[in-house]
């Protein structure tokens, strides 16, 4: 049988094991020109909360639908030229042990790596992170550049990336211990618990000469705080909004926007990684280079069990896992 979560009603307020439901229905058949694909890894990410509030850079979810999610996974039958069975392979064909794809929809990896890696620090996520801050950011030698939910995903990925580009690298994140880790562990020069509350004074202590690069992951109090300390002609990344995505009502936005914004010369820009996907394999081939030389590490929070994903993505909305957070199905 073919297991799957379906994205059940929207939530009102924080997801909860209501917002999924459990089905078990049978193995797809491919088609001419599909690959049936059984599912190894699961990506959990704060963009699955932003598929259920309505249509972004993707469709919105739709209650019935299999809940959507990027996944790795071997063919297991291929009635497509350029698959066969035992390939491994990428897409977004969401909560399920199985799936049958068109091959456009499948992206074939060839990256000699752990499937923990070829999830999320050698694909979108270190993608993420890679353009988002280079590209985008365009950090500078002596820059100090500032990333929050630096604990996450991508925030541990930006945050070393900046360090190997000559920065000075400061990190928020929720509780004294995860900031102690990002200093100890990750190599930040200084981490700030935004839990603890007085975030404006705190990240001004810790970013003294104020703020170049400031890549935003989660929106809300810091991205507010950050403004205000930002270089003149400082870069503002707008990769995420997670502060908002799994409440009831989000919040306005900052006060300081345009204000600030003219009168420091900032830019902020917000980007999707599919928009450099055309310089994807040099980018793959670096990130891969720097893990496999020390020089990044990589930090994945793996979950055990297809059967744990509505836990583990409500555990990441509570600040639980430290890195990628994947379901090894």
């Amino acid at each position: 049988m073919n297991r799957q979560w379906l994205y059940a009603k929207q939530p009102q307020g924080k997801i909860g094991a209501d917002t999924f439901e459990w089905t078990e229905t049978a193995i797809p058949v491919p088609r001419d020109g599909e690959a049936l694909v059984q599912t190894r890894m699961l990506s959990l990410d704060p963009a699955n909360r932003a598929w259920m509030m309505g249509k972004t850079y993707r469709d919105a979810l739709e209650p019935g639908q299999v809940m959507s999610g990027f996944a790795i996974g071997e063919v297991v039958e291929s009635k497509t030229g350029g698959l066969k069975a035992g390939d491994i392979v990428e897409g977004d064909w969401g909560w399920q042990d199985y799936a049958a794809l068109p091959a456009r929809r499948l992206a074939k990896r060839t990256t000699q790596a752990p499937l923990e890696l070829l999830i999320g620090p050698l694909s979108v996520t270190g993608l993420t992170a890679y353009f988002g801050l280079l590209e985008v950011g365009q950090p500078k030698p002596g820059d100090t550049v500032l990333v929050s939910a630096a604990a996450g995903a991508v925030g541990t990925m930006v945050g070393q990336i900046a360090r190997l580009a000559g920065c000075r690298v400061v990190g928020t994140a929720g509780g004294q211990d995860k900031c102690d880790w990002l200093t100890r562990e990750l190599g930040f020069d200084a981490a700030v618990d935004y839990k603890a509350g007085g975030v404006r004074r705190a990240l001004a202590a810790a970013c003294p000469g104020g703020i170049d690069v400031y890549f935003d992951n989660t929106g809300g109090a810091v991205l507010e705080a950050a403004l205000s300390l930002m270089n003149l002609r400082g870069r503002i990344v707008c990769c995420g909004n997670v502060s908002q995505y799994d409440v009831d009502k989000p919040a306005p936005g900052p006060m300081a926007v345009p204000g600030l914004v003219v009168t420091k010369r900032l830019r902020m820009e917000g980007f999707i990684v599919m928009d450099f996907y055309d310089r994807r394999a040099e980018a793959e081939a670096r990130l891969a280079r720097w893990v496999a030389e020390g020089r990044i590490k990589a930090v994945v929070d793996v979950v055990d069990g297809l059967d744990k994903a509505p836990d583990a993505l409500i555990g990441l909305f509570a600040g639980k896992n430290r890195g990628k957070m994947a379901v090894r199905v």
